[in-house]
């Protein structure tokens, strides 16, 4: 199962005669056991076997054909404690067997990296505008890709796709920002992906920014140890992501989780994104004098502008917490996953105000889920945009991500 060896002007990596592709029960098994090393870290084999449900001999010979790929790695042997014989030989995904490049495209920012296989980010790019023009948007685009291709030098062949993320509707609620009415009218025509799929021969991918944001918490952050969790991410809009059962749900329109039009009865704010947006409280620090890139970061808990970020919680976190409420009695959850592009103090604030928003509410008949700090940030999105690629080409077909109930 060797990674592709194409560029961006090179064959697609699912056409490419030089790839061949083992079909069948064993490009499935492969999958699968690339799925397993994935999600539960570096295992010996035997581990590997038990979570896939392989024979011993079966899992070996995948794994060896793997590392033969270059996709897989041995480490150094280790003992596992508490049990006896021969220290084990963990197997590890090797990080420079694969590449994909991820792609944000929001409503205040360009955002472009490259992932290795492992899962790590190797450079990024970042480019921030008034608001996304369309005619400006993809000419950069085009620009970024390159240089994001070229910088990988000799790993440029294992690109094995673009993965982006952009709002579903990038068009709209375009009255929050001052622009021409024209510019967010054009979205609405536009297919995303298609019109990245027209700036390179390698396969693009495509998903809602807080859908491929919680895949990207579900793989790399708190997801390795919940099963069942609503993703919130407070960005320019607020947004979430669904994962039930260990697996991203994305609903049939690809909209699943989105927590940002959760509907309000306050007088002025008709839905969640309305007061719990970060725009919000960057339209609180213009209103005042101050920059809004300033609710972004440290500056935020400055005394001068705690005042802004205090009367914007007190807003915010019951509404968050309503919209929590509704959802755990809707879908039985274990826990909201809550991260943003906030400062992390900040964002603390958050989870501890919505906590004790969660307080005043009736539970009978009802799991409280307990709320946990997203650990991946700012870059949630464009990475959850590199995650797609890979496992459009290396994860089991039957299920986007593979989670087992076996320990190991």
């Amino acid at each position: 199962m060797s990674p592709p060896t194409a560029t961006s002007g090179a064959t697609s990596p699912t056409t490419s005669s030089a790839t061949p592709k083992p079909a069948g029960m064993r490009q499935m098994n492969e999958r699968i056991v690339l799925q397993a090393v994935r999600v539960h870290g570096p295992l010996p084999k035997s581990d590997i076997a038990r979570l896939t449900r392989l024979s011993s001999q079966t899992a070996s010979l995948i794994v060896d054909r793997l590392i033969d790929d270059g996709l897989l790695a041995r480490e150094p042997r280790t003992r596992v404690q508490g049990r006896m014989g021969q220290p084990s030989v963990p197997i590890s995904l090797r990080a420079d067997g694969a590449f994909s490049i991820g792609v944000k495209v929001g409503r205040r920012s360009l955002d472009v990296l490259t992932m290795d296989f492992a899962g790590q980010v190797h450079a990024r790019e970042t480019t921030g505008y008034a608001y996304p023009d369309p005619r400006t948007v993809f000419k950069l685009l085009a620009g970024k890709l390159d240089q994001m291709i070229n910088a990988l030098a000799d790993n440029a062949g294992k690109v094995v796709g673009i993965g982006v993320a952009a709002p579903l509707w990038l068009g709209g609620w375009r009255t929050f920002f001052d622009t021409p009415p024209e510019v967010f009218a054009a979205w609405n025509e536009i297919d995303i992906r298609a019109r990245v799929q027209a700036l390179t021969a390698l396969p693009v991918e495509f998903a809602k920014d807080t859908t491929a944001a919680c895949a990207a918490e579900l793989l790399m952050g708190q997801g390795r140890g919940l099963r069942d969790f609503l993703y919130v991410f407070i960005g320019t809009f607020i947004g979430g992501g669904l994962v039930i059962d260990g697996r991203l749900h994305a609903g049939p329109k690809g909209n699943a989780g989105a927590v940002g039009s959760f509907p309000l009865r306050s007088e002025g704010a008709p839905q969640l994104l309305n007061v719990a947006s970060v725009y919000v409280l960057e339209k609180r620090f213009t209103e005042a004098g101050f920059p809004a890139a300033a609710a972004h970061d440290q500056r935020a808990l400055s005394a001068q502008l705690w005042p802004l970020c205090d009367a914007w919680l007190r807003d915010a976190c019951p509404a968050l917490a309503s919209a929590i409420a509704s959802a755990a009695a809707l879908v039985d959850l274990d826990a909201i996953v809550i991260d943003g592009e906030l400062d992390r103090a900040l964002l603390r604030e958050v989870l501890s105000r919505t906590n004790a928003a969660l307080d005043a509410f009736d539970w009978q008949g009802m799991l409280r889920p307990r709320l946990v700090e997203g650990e991946i940030g700012a870059d949630a999105r464009a990475m959850g945009g590199a995650i797609l690629p890979l496992y459009a080409h290396f994860a089991p077909r039957h299920v986007l991500f593979l989670k087992s109930g076996l320990s190991v």
